[in-house]
Formats: C-alpha cells, sequence, structure tokens
C-alpha cells in the first residue's frame, strides 16, 4: 500500500491548469456548507483544503501549544479507529490527510483518488467530528513536539524570530509561541484537546477549496456528510487587533556563533487596505524580488555582506508587518543593518523608477499562473483566496490590479510604511553593531539563506 500513497502524491502534483482557464464555481450544500470548486477532470485525485479561523492565537493562557498538538493528533484515530487502524485504513485506500495551526487558522487537508473519495471523506470526517485523543497517542505527540520544542530553542532563526514577536507584540497572543513551551507542553491534558475541537471546529468559521474529478452534485453531498455533524457556531475568544511596536528598539541575544541572524520589521498593511496591492508591489522591488531586489542589490551583490536577504509582506488577522531576514557575519552586522534602514529611507523619499515598477509588474503578472499548476496548489491558492476575504474573482483581477498600480501609488506607500527610525530589530549571535566603511569587496565566505514566514496569498 506504500506504493498506492506513493502514486497519489505524484498524481496531487501532476496536473497542469493555467489560472486563466480556471472554472471556479461556489457550491453550497443542503446543510449551507459553502466550498469553491474547481472541478479538473485530467488526473483522478481530489485535493480538499480546509480551514477553521482560530488557530494557535486562542490557546488558553499557560496552555500554549493546544491547537498544535490537536493537529498532530486527529489522524492517529478516530471513531472506533485507534491509531494504528486509523493509518492502516488510509494506507489501504492511498489517502493523505495532515493538519496544521497557525496563529489565526486551523488548516486541513485531504488527497484521495476518485474512485476512493466516499471512503476519505469518511475517515476525515471521522478524524474532525470524533477524535479519540488516546493516552498513548497524546503522550507520543506531546514527546514529539518537546522534541521539536527543544530543537528550536538551539536554532538561532527561531529564537530570532520568536524574540521579535514578543517586542513587537508584547502581551498579545501572537506573542507566544505556537509550538508550545516545556511548560505548557507539559501541562495540555485531553480535555483542553476536547475543548479545542468543540469550540473551534464548526461550520461557521469554516472555508473549503476542493479541485479534481467531482461534480458540484457530488461534493454538495460530500461536505453534509463530512461537516454536517460539526457545531453549527465556533465559541472563540475575543483577539483584539494589535499595532507591531515602533520605537526602533534593537534586540540582541548573545550566542556564540560565527554569524549573527537579524530579523527587521515595521508595521505593515493589511489586506483589505486599498494600499495592500502598491505595498506589494513596492515591497517586491526593496526586497521581495531575490536577486533583483534594492536590498539584494546592496547587500549581496556590491558588498558581499549576505548570501540572501529578503523582505516581505505578512498581514494576519489582527495585526500587518513588514518583516526582513537577513544572515551575516558578526563582525558585518552594523554595516548591513544601516544598509537595510538606508534603503528604506531612500524609497520613503524617492520612490522607485519607471523601469522598476514596470520590471516588478512583468515578474509579478507573469509568475501569477505557476501557481496554480497541479491541483494541490490550485487548492491552496484558493483557499488563500477566501481566507484573505477576497471574492471568486479575485483569480481572474489580481493581475489587473498589480497593472494598476502607479509610480504615485508606490511613492505613497513607501511613505506610509518605510520608516526606518520604527525598525525593531531583533539579532542572534555576538554582532558587532558599528556600521562599517562603504566598499568591502565581495566574497566567498557570506552567510547561506535565512529562512522566514509568509503570507497566504498575494
Amino acid at each position: 500500500m506504500i506504493r498506492g500513497v506513493t502514486a497519489l502524491l505524484c498524481l496531487v502534483f501532476l496536473a497542469a491548469l493555467p489560472a486563466r482557464a480556471m472554472d471556479i464555481e461556489r457550491v453550497v450544500s443542503a446543510g449551507g456548507i459553502e466550498a469553491w470548486l474547481v472541478q479538473e477532470d485530467e488526473v483522478p485525485v481530489i485535493v480538499m483544503e480546509a480551514a477553521w479561523q482560530g488557530g494557535s492565537a486562542t490557546d488558553p493562557e499557560g496552555k500554549s501549544g493546544v491547537a498544535n498538538m490537536v493537529s498532530g493528533l486527529l489522524d492517529e484515530g478516530a471513531g472506533d479507529l485507534d491509531s494504528s487502524a486509523f493509518q492502516i485504513r488510509m494506507e489501504e485506500i492511498a489517502a493523505r490527510m495532515s493538519f496544521s495551526a497557525d496563529k489565526d487558522y486551523f488548516n486541513a487537508s485531504l488527497a484521495t483518488l476518485a474512485n476512493r473519495k466516499d471512503e476519505a471523506f469518511e475517515l476525515f470526517s471521522l478524524a474532525i467530528t470524533e477524535p479519540r485523543f488516546d493516552e498513548d497517542a497524546v503522550e507520543r505527540i506531546r514527546g514529539q513536539i518537546a522534541t521539536i520544542v527543544a530543537r528550536n530553542r538551539q536554532s538561532p532563526d527561531w529564537i530570532a524570530s520568536n524574540n521579535w514577536n514578543k517586542a513587537a507584540f508584547g502581551d498579545h497572543p501572537y506573542a507566544r509561541d505556537g509550538d508550545g513551551t516545556p511548560a505548557s507542553i507539559a501541562a495540555i491534558t485531553r480535555d483542553d484537546l476536547l475543548a479545542y475541537t468543540g469550540k473551534v471546529l464548526a461550520k461557521d468559521n469554516l472555508k473549503i477549496a476542493v479541485v479534481g474529478p467531482i461534480s458540484p452534485s457530488e461534493l454538495r453531498i460530500l461536505l453534509d456528510r463530512t461537516f454536517g455533524n460539526l457545531p453549527d457556531k465556533a465559541t472563540l475568544p475575543e483577539i483584539p487587533d494589535v499595532a507591531v511596536n515602533g520605537t526602533g528598539e534593537v534586540q540582541v541575544v548573545i550566542r556564540d556563533f560565527p554569524q549573527s541572524v537579524m530579523i527587521f520589521g515595521v508595521e505593515g498593511v493589511e489586506r483589505e487596505d486599498p494600499d495592500f496591492i502598491p505595498a506589494y508591489v513596492m515591497n517586491y522591488i526593496l526586497g521581495g524580488g531575490s536577486f533583483s531586489s534594492r536590498l539584494t542589490e546592496e547587500v549581496r551583490e556590491k558588498r558581499g555582506l549576505a548570501y540572501s536577504i529578503g523582505s516581505y509582506l505578512y498581514p494576519m488577522d489582527h495585526a500587518a508587518m513588514l518583516l526582513g531576514q537577513v544572515g551575516t557575519k558578526n563582525e558585518r552586522v552594523g554595516q548591513t543593518l544601516s544598509l537595510v534602514r538606508a534603503e528604506m529611507a531612500r524609497m520613503a523619499e524617492e520612490g522607485v523608477s519607471e523601469e522598476e515598477l514596470r520590471d516588478a509588474k512583468t515578474y509579478l503578472t507573469g509568475s501569477y499562473p505557476l501557481r496554480f499548476m497541479s491541483n494541490s496548489s490550485i487548492a491552496n491558492q484558493l483557499l488563500g483566496i477566501q481566507l484573505a476575504g477576497y471574492g471568486i474573482g479575485y483569480v481572474d483581477e489580481r493581475n489587473g490590479l498589480i497593472e494598476a498600480v502607479t509610480r504615485e501609488d508606490v511613492a505613497r506607500v513607501a511613505k506610509r510604511l518605510l520608516k526606518p527610525e520604527a525598525l525593531l530589530v531583533s539579532i542572534v549571535g555576538k554582532p558587532n553593531l558599528s556600521p562599517e566603511p562603504e566598499g568591502l569587496p565581495e566574497t566567498d565566505d557570506m552567510a547561506p539563506p535565512a529562512g522566514g514566514p509568509s503570507g497566504r496569498v498575494h
């Protein structure tokens, strides 16, 4: 049966479908459950992506990690199937199921061969409506999470990110580690897990995207069978909106590493803000365009201070950030940070050139269809569009919105967002924060790329 699952995973990524050719249909079941459907018959695999509002930010005080632990346990036994029986059943029908939690959402994914869809969706329904949370499974997953948490605390990327969140958000739930702490993980009980699923996994906070060889009438039936037994309404705690700390603080965590990891950020822009698309184009030119960005040109190409540097918009439900990350040798941290601030100030003051804007539009519009090259990627994009609050026509409208951005638009959002004096910085290593003289030659000992989060949809 391993071969069956391997074949399924391969098929999930095979179907190519350009964004402009998609027919997205809004399907509503008799029970009122809505999904966006792309009926794609070329590959016999159905992919469903779903998400419930209510991620790790809803974890109770002192119990951070509940949502994350639930995500590791839903396919570890449900209904009358214990963990072993549940996993064997998934292998028998060559289905793939996974769950995850971020700050705002609890996410679920299902991939199944079309001729086994009834059995696969039934298993998925069991997982979300009748999770067992057996003691042996809970303790095994608790141990796995504790190992990950301990390993994270030795990672400079994690330390820098965690420290930035705490400095940015203070006592807001976004400052917590979604994976949990050693103490909170140990304190989570089976009742906590049941309470989370009972409060979060409901119908009114659910978004669904389905892609594959399934008709609207078939999907309507499956939606009610799969989600119909969930509570009608979620019971979520009130999460307040929060602004990023804009005091310009530089926080340093001393670690004996040969290089430093630096995360920097300011207040961003929400997805529903009219300035979001102009800000997205602006950020591509500043630091989102990989080797074509200004930050890469100044930090990597001209001076060889880092292997990679990047920035990205990171809007969440209750906060919005413009974040960047770079890794560089300890003695070059001060110069690198000085260059970041200088490039932010230059763009805020001067805007961008016509050539930069034209090149950014060409890339951002030309690369968009590549996000729709498989059933899995299409479902992910459609779910992301829903979670961003955009309508079903966004796929067709998105490139036009980017093409409409003017230099004046970019200049406006640059002045609004790019405030070097407000830049919040978190550094892990043994950095020298004094700016160095200009003109260092490019070397071969540049820092490796540093990872970071990204938004769902742009």
